[in-house]
Protein backbone atom coordinates (compact mmCIF):
# COMPACT_ATOMS: atom_id res chain seq x y z
CA UNK A 1 0.00 0.00 0.00
CA UNK A 2 1.17 3.47 -0.80
CA UNK A 3 1.25 5.92 2.08
CA UNK A 4 2.59 9.31 3.06
CA UNK A 5 3.89 10.01 6.53
CA UNK A 6 3.97 13.44 8.22
CA UNK A 7 2.45 15.10 5.15
CA UNK A 8 2.53 18.87 5.43
CA UNK A 9 -0.68 20.70 4.63
CA UNK A 10 -0.14 24.33 3.63
CA UNK A 11 -2.83 26.79 4.63
CA UNK A 12 -3.65 30.12 2.97
CA UNK A 13 -5.59 32.72 4.93
CA UNK A 14 -6.35 36.20 3.58
CA UNK A 15 -3.57 35.87 1.04
CA UNK A 16 -0.95 34.78 3.58
CA UNK A 17 0.44 31.30 2.94
CA UNK A 18 1.63 29.18 5.84
CA UNK A 19 3.85 26.48 4.36
CA UNK A 20 3.44 23.99 7.15
CA UNK A 21 0.25 25.06 8.85
CA UNK A 22 -0.74 21.47 9.63
CA UNK A 23 0.97 18.09 9.54
CA UNK A 24 -1.06 14.94 8.82
CA UNK A 25 0.21 11.74 10.46
CA UNK A 26 -0.67 9.33 7.61
CA UNK A 27 -2.43 9.36 4.26
CA UNK A 28 -3.02 5.85 2.90
CA UNK A 29 -3.54 5.21 -0.83
CA UNK A 30 -4.43 8.92 -1.27
CA UNK A 31 -7.87 8.09 0.15
CA UNK A 32 -7.66 7.55 3.90
CA UNK A 33 -6.42 10.09 6.43
CA UNK A 34 -5.12 8.64 9.71
CA UNK A 35 -4.44 10.76 12.81
CA UNK A 36 -2.66 9.07 15.69
CA UNK A 37 -3.14 10.04 19.35
CA UNK A 38 -2.11 8.76 22.75
CA UNK A 39 -4.43 10.59 25.15
CA UNK A 40 -6.56 9.71 28.18
CA UNK A 41 -9.72 10.16 26.14
CA UNK A 42 -10.61 11.47 22.72
CA UNK A 43 -12.20 14.91 22.84
CA UNK A 44 -14.41 16.74 20.33
CA UNK A 45 -11.41 18.90 19.37
CA UNK A 46 -9.67 15.78 18.04
CA UNK A 47 -12.63 15.02 15.78
CA UNK A 48 -12.73 18.65 14.66
CA UNK A 49 -9.05 18.37 13.74
CA UNK A 50 -9.72 15.36 11.51
CA UNK A 51 -12.72 17.02 9.86
CA UNK A 52 -10.61 20.13 9.16
CA UNK A 53 -7.87 18.00 7.59
CA UNK A 54 -10.46 16.17 5.47
CA UNK A 55 -11.93 19.44 4.24
CA UNK A 56 -8.53 20.96 3.41
CA UNK A 57 -7.28 17.84 1.60
CA UNK A 58 -10.52 17.00 -0.20
CA UNK A 59 -10.47 13.49 1.27
CA UNK A 60 -13.68 11.95 2.59
CA UNK A 61 -12.69 9.32 5.18
CA UNK A 62 -10.45 9.58 8.23
CA UNK A 63 -9.49 7.38 11.15
CA UNK A 64 -8.74 8.79 14.57
CA UNK A 65 -6.66 6.24 16.49
CA UNK A 66 -6.00 6.54 20.23
CA UNK A 67 -3.33 4.14 21.46
CA UNK A 68 -4.01 4.89 25.15
CA UNK A 69 -6.80 2.31 25.54
CA UNK A 70 -6.87 -1.21 27.05
CA UNK A 71 -7.84 -2.64 23.65
CA UNK A 72 -7.00 -0.81 20.45
CA UNK A 73 -10.40 -1.38 18.82
CA UNK A 74 -11.96 0.84 21.50
CA UNK A 75 -9.64 3.67 20.51
CA UNK A 76 -10.56 3.85 16.82
CA UNK A 77 -13.09 6.31 15.42
CA UNK A 78 -14.03 6.58 11.76
CA UNK A 79 -15.08 9.99 10.51
CA UNK A 80 -16.65 10.77 7.15
CA UNK A 81 -16.91 14.19 5.56
CA UNK A 82 -20.17 14.50 3.67
CA UNK A 83 -20.10 16.70 0.62
CA UNK A 84 -23.28 18.53 -0.35
CA UNK A 85 -23.70 18.75 -4.14
CA UNK A 86 -23.70 22.32 -5.47
CA UNK A 87 -27.41 22.23 -6.44
CA UNK A 88 -28.40 21.07 -2.94
CA UNK A 89 -26.18 23.68 -1.30
CA UNK A 90 -27.98 26.46 -3.18
CA UNK A 91 -31.42 25.27 -2.11
CA UNK A 92 -30.26 25.02 1.50
CA UNK A 93 -29.10 28.64 1.41
CA UNK A 94 -32.37 29.84 -0.12
CA UNK A 95 -35.26 27.90 1.46
CA UNK A 96 -37.76 29.43 -0.95
CA UNK A 97 -36.08 27.62 -3.84
CA UNK A 98 -36.29 24.08 -2.62
CA UNK A 99 -36.97 21.59 0.17
CA UNK A 100 -37.11 22.94 3.64
CA UNK A 101 -39.26 25.92 2.65
CA UNK A 102 -41.85 26.80 5.32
Amino acid sequence: MAYERQRSLPVTYKGVSLECGYRIDLVVERQLLVELKCVGELMPIHEAQILTYLKLTGLHVGLLVNFNTPTLRHGIRRLVRHVIPAASAETERDPARGPGAP
